[in-house]
């Protein structure tokens, strides 16, 4: 499943470790509720039983979950509370749902305000021991790292030995990493890797897990002009996890407001019911909305907080975005200032970044100024941008036309990549701004039937769902209908069962020849019923992990009134295949299995999230067959293995699998220096012979010469996608260049999903 990020008009928060002197401190933290809060407590303990789909009441049960998601959403490594203060929270353990009845939300901030100083006590333990502590990496122990079922700490010497551990272990992982990597320099081998750069991508905010560093710093040489970056050496491992902590404190003190507690609250209390179902701030919504349509609308930015003063820094300038058609601010700039049209200038230094980002954003041809200053703060102007929209294309669907040689036959296939299921759901197809995943799919299909592919790859790896419509539409494209009704899913209500089938007025049957869906153990939902449909109905073979991630569920996002409520994403039903099935926790079962690093983790998949909705089964439905790939199945699987088995590279992957699998299920790790370096060691050889993509020549003046260079190594080193093409390629042949049955007469009518794609839309 795909993990949520904060978009912004300004794409998303970037750390950066710089520490200054005008951190924030737990002493000018004023967090409390606001009056509106408790209408909206109410309102979520209305909707929560009355819309899901268990209708379980909001009563012991629930509560017990609620607050045991909550605690764990504050402290997941159960390492900054004391016991003492779950003896604190304990009395509302069974009646969070009271509470909420009542519009009471004040135990939210309690358990805050209580985080917050232990969070401080532990930051300050640990700075204090990295700047006076020399560790002897000597002494044979270990650090449990994974505590997630362990006991809180009971005093406060037990934390602080916890603590001891898990900064020696870092520390020594720091340490190791950089000795690992100069034996290798010595030795000849390539720099390791970077990973390359993705135009307005995402980062997830900072936590005490992310280990990120500063290599440079500009420095002003007594002139607005003359500024010259130069290199400063780089900061030792102690350096490197100091300004960490403090970076993750500085981020809880400044991120985490009134609304964002208030949030994390009705969180806990709606997945205590599901993991899926969440209460949405009206800002989170605004982010939901924007991963749907692929836009959003603002000024095109990628921010991130500067540690130094708190502004907001200038990461990436997106192309074609009204800052670069602008053309005066620049990478490094710092925006300080926020004003509305020709209003004030409100002052966004040290404030919520999300409330910052939300005065940026507006709607498309409205005025925002902002008030800049160059990175070194010598100069200041006011800038006025007229927002625009921003498309958000690395979620697009994206495709090629292959040529796979095979025993010395030449076919040519059709390539798609679908990221995520998106779709607007405002507009019709023939308005402008129309986004829909099925449509672009269908471009590609076009294309590929006019240059005579001989077969498709539809790639669903990584896809964690969306649109439920947009499932269907895309199942249609490769799917006769029966003449009333072609079914895709069957969706089962509180009260009622009721098949989806392919939609009268949509595309259908654009794709008729051979077909493989790969999928791995993050393909979730939307995926998941595009995969079971066409494997059901005999239409393609399923490639990829053991299985799907097993997301069975639907959700509903509700509105609950005015706009600043938010609103509410509740699972309202769970989908089930048309063989009766659900996907919910076994997934879709591959026909043929290509695992990929993280098949046999044992820290993936539905069954892996607290409170997750067993598995079920319903009737099938009435449907026929539209071909019988699993005839082929057994015969490409004999082709497949002789090719695998006498493959290095394959070798080499399962060995990756092996080894991802065996670090899922460490719970600790040694702390002496020689048994540490020595499974150092180990993994990466492993994880460098699987993953040998090379690192993009930074040389090359050309941005689309890189792009075109890192899409060209991608497929060379993606083995699991040359091995589906040439299953592809077997399927062909086995086929004898065979199709799917034609579909039954339709009416003599143009529809307006081709209607739609002839305006351009």
């Amino acid at each position: 499943m795909r993990i949520r990020v904060l978009k912004l008009a300004a794409v998303a928060m970037v750390s950066s470790l710089a520490w200054g002197e005008e951190a924030p401190s737990v002493a000018n933290l004023d967090i409390k509720p606001q009056e509106h809060y408790g209408r909206i407590a109410r309102k979520v303990a209305g909707m929560l039983p009355t819309y899901h789909v268990t209708q379980q009441p909001l009563g012991e049960e629930i509560s017990q979950r609620a607050w045991t998601n909550l605690v764990t959403m504050y402290d997941y490594g159960h390492c900054v509370f004391l016991q003492s203060d779950l003896d604190r929270f304990e009395p509302l353990r069974l009646r969070i749902g009271d509470a909420l009845r009542r519009g009471d939300v004040s135990f939210a901030y309690d358990i805050h305000k209580v985080f917050v100083h232990r969070l401080e006590e532990c930051v300050n333990y640990v700075t204090n021991m990295l700047e006076t502590t020399e560790f002897d990496f000597s002494v044979q122990e270990e650090c449990q790292f994974d505590r997630k079922e362990a006991p809180w700490p009971a005093t406060r010497e037990e934390r602080d030995e916890i603590w001891r551990k898990r900064i020696k272990n870092e520390l020594l992982a720091q340490i190791l990493s950089r000795e690992l990597d100069d034996e290798e320099k010595a030795a000849g081998k390539k720099p390791r890797k970077k990973a390359a750069k993705k135009k307005g991508r995402s980062a997830s905010t900072p936590s005490p897990d992310k280990n990120q560093g500063v290599t440079s710093v500009e420095v002003d040489l007594g002139s607005t002009n003359a500024v010259e970056s130069v290199e400063k050496p780089e900061p030792t491992p102690k350096e490197n996890m100091v300004n960490k902590y403090r970076h993750y404190l500085a981020w809880v003190l400044t991120e985490l407001d009134d609304e964002k507690v208030l949030e994390r609250y009705l969180l806990a209390a709606s997945m205590a019911y599901d993991p899926h179902s969440a209460y949405m701030a009206p800002m989170s919504k605004d982010d939901f909305d924007m991963d749907m349509n692929l836009s959003l609308c603002g000024v095109g930015a990628v921010l991130s907080q500067s540690m130094d003063d708190g502004a907001l820094e200038i990461k990436e300038v997106m192309k074609g975005g009204p800052l670069a058609r602008e053309g005066s601010i620049k990478e490094g700039d710092k925006i300080v200032g926020v004003g509305q049209g020709d209003g004030p200038i409100e002052d966004v230094v040290w404030k919520p970044m999300r409330k910052s980002i939300k005065k940026i954003r507006g709607k498309k041809d409205t005025k925002v100024v902002l008030e800049v200053t160059d990175k070194n703060g010598a100069s200041r102007r006011k800038v006025p941008i007229i927002r625009d929209e921003i498309k958000l294309e690395d979620q697009a669907a994206t495709g090629r036309v292959e040529k796979v040689v095979l025993n010395g036959v030449t076919n040519v296939m059709g390539y798609v990549k679908l990221p995520a299921f998106y779709g607007t759901m405002d507009k019709r197809p023939s308005e402008p701004g129309y986004r829909s995943c099925s449509f672009d799919v269908a471009k590609w299909v076009a294309r590929f039937n006019e240059e005579g592919a001989n077969g498709m790859v539809l790639d669903l790896r990584g896809n964690g769902g969306g649109s439920l419509r947009e499932a269907v539409l895309l199942t249609a494209l490769f799917v006769r209908p029966n003449p009333e009704q072609c079914p895709v899913v069957q969706i089962r209500e509180k009260n009622q069962i009721y098949v989806l089938p392919t939609f009268p007025d949509q595309p259908t049957f654009a794709w008729r020849k051979p077909l493989i869906v790969l999928i791995d153990r993050h393909s979730a939902s939307a995926s998941e019923i595009v995969a079971g449909a066409l494997q059901d109905t005999g239409r393609a073979i399923i490639a990829g992990d053991t299985q799907s991630h097993g997301k069975g569920t639907v959700q509903t996002v509700l509105p609950m009134g005015r706009a600043d409520n938010g609103s509410m994403k509740i699972t309202t039903a769970r989908f089930y295949r048309i063989n009766g099935s659900s996907t919910q926790v076994k997934g879709v079962a591959s026909d043929i299995r290509l695992p990929s690093a993280i098949d046999e983790r044992t820290d993936v998949g539905e069954d892996k999230l607290p409170n997750a909705l067993p598995w079920s089964r319903v009737e099938p439905a009435s449907f026929d067959p539209i071909w019988d790939m699993g005839r082929y199945v057994e015969p490409l699987k004999e082709l497949s293995m002789k090719r695998t088995q006498s493959s290095p590279e394959w070798s080499r992957r399962l060995q990756l699998v092996k080894l991802c699998r065996e670090a899922s299920e460490r719970k600790t790790v040694p702390l002496e220096r020689s048994a540490r370096k020595k499974m150092m060691k180990e993994d990466r050889d492993v994880f460098d012979e699987a993953d040998g993509v090379e690192e993009i020549d930074e040389t090359e003046s050309s941005e689309s010469a890189k792009d075109e260079k890192s899409d060209e190594e991608a497929r060379k080193n993606d083995i699991v996608l040359t091995e589906a093409l040439n299953i592809l390629a077997d399927l062909v042949r086995l086929t004898d260049g065979a199709e799917a049955p034609a579909p039954q007469p339709r009416p003599n009518r143009i529809p307006a999903w081709l209607r739609a794609l002839g305006n351009g839309d």
